[in-house]
């Protein structure tokens, strides 16, 4: 028989608390009654047990593939009749990640006391961005809701893909690199040392770079661990650098300067600023607002500033694509061109997804091309860290041969 864990009420108001066998809630509400007490809260001991448990797991951030899940689901949801609190409390049912299920359950619970969903949502920002609560508060507003979540399905569905053919783009690289930064590692730890007692032997006068490369290989053996240290301070410095917005603002930089990296870092922010843009636009949410929430869901300093200044100017009078003419060093000048269009033409929505798709596949076809650009460029790093490891260990021995 199911164990409860009940708080009950006597006749004068006293509070008390335990713990009881009974069938269910209702047959423990007849035993508390008959023992003077009326019950206000019962919960299974089986179910708080697991509670203390999920409170000792960490929690993590919810991922893009979640909300997609989520999304989706909702619109069929709403779309087959379902109330919106019991299509919640079923996602959230659904939901792996611990954070989202219990937001989701937070989210019903508010919403069956009155609230909007789209208010609800006001409270997540780290799971609900600013694009999603203000597409969904004009859902709710046009009641077309179940429309809006199928525009953000396709939204965040176009935004993984996208980041998932950068980072696959990614990998080879990230792999050759690891490879040849442990072979490295092996060669200074298990070689260089054996090289280094032959020529201390022998007693050879050792050039620069061999005692570089010898003063390596010793510090790795006999240091190891102020290695990991270093690098993880390292690392630690880089994460620091990119979070304040002197290191966000050089980092950025960088990546429009770098010529590989750069064409496909302009189209990806293109690809990003016109997809959701046109999105906003398309639901109903004002220009001025539309152009501010994007500029909030762009990673790069230098495009969110200008589509921030861009709203500004927007505010003011101005057309979108003449406030975006001062921009043309990181917009290509067909999206200052098809702006134009679709503003004459009144289909500035239409227009912008249709770039948004055109970008999206110039993004595609250049992470493609990556792995061949990046390929030569790689075998040139390995063969000049070869090659100087090699001339470093056998120009003693060539010197002590000729010394013969």
């Amino acid at each position: 028989m199911p164990r409860y864990s009940y708080t009950a009420q006597s006749s004068a108001g006293e509070r008390k608390s335990g713990i009881l066998e009974a069938k269910n809630e209702l047959q423990l509400a007849r035993i508390l009654r008959k023992s003077g007490l009326i019950l206000i809260r019962a919960e299974l001991e089986e179910k708080i047990r697991k509670k203390k448990f999920e409170v000792s797991l960490p929690s993590f951030g919810v991922s893009l593939t979640e909300k997609i899940f989520f999304t989706r689901n909702l619109r069929v949801m709403i779309s087959a009749g379902l109330p919106l609190p019991r299509a919640l409390e079923t996602l959230a049912k659904q939901a792996k990640n611990r954070k989202f299920k219990k937001a989701l359950f937070s989210i019903r619970d508010e919403i069956i006391k009155g609230k909007s969903f789209s208010d609800t949502l006001v409270k997540y920002p780290d799971i609900f961005s600013e694009l999603f609560q203000n597409m969904l508060r004009v859902g709710e507003e046009s009641g077309t809701l179940e429309d809006v979540l199928q525009t953000l399905n396709q939204q965040m569905e176009r935004e993984y893909e996208l980041k998932s053919k950068i980072k696959g783009a990614m990998i080879y690289p990230a792999v050759i690199i690891c490879a040849m930064l442990g072979i490295g590692i092996l060669m200074l730890v298990m070689v260089v040392p054996q090289l280094a007692k032959t020529f201390e032997e022998l007693d050879i006068e050792l050039p620069m770079t061999t005692q570089l490369v010898i003063g390596l290989g010793n510090f790795l053996v006999q240091r190891w661990y102020l290695a990991f240290a270093i690098v993880f301070v390292l690392i630690f410095l880089f994460w620091r650098l990119i979070k304040i917005k002197a290191g966000k603002k050089i980092i950025d930089t960088l990546t429009l300067k770098i010529p590989i990296i750069s064409p496909i870092i302009r189209k990806t922010n293109a690809a990003y600023t016109t997809r959701t843009l046109g999105s906003l636009i398309a639901a109903g949410v004002p220009v001025v607002r539309s152009l501010e929430i994007t500029s909030g869901t762009l990673g790069n300093i230098y495009y969110k500033s200008a589509i921030a200044a861009v709203a500004e100017k927007v505010k003011k009078g101005e057309k979108i694509s003449e406030a975006l003419r001062p921009y043309e060093n990181i917009y290509p000048s067909v999206v200052i061109q098809m702006v134009a269009v679709g503003e004459e033409t009144g289909e500035t929505s239409s227009i912008l997804n249709q770039l948004a798709e055109f970008f999206e596949e110039e993004v595609s076809n250049a992470t493609k091309n990556l792995t061949a650009v990046i390929e030569p460029i790689i075998m040139l790093i390995i063969g000049a860290v070869i090659g100087f490891f090699a001339v470093s260990m056998v120009q003693p021995m060539y010197a002590m041969l000729g010394a013969l």
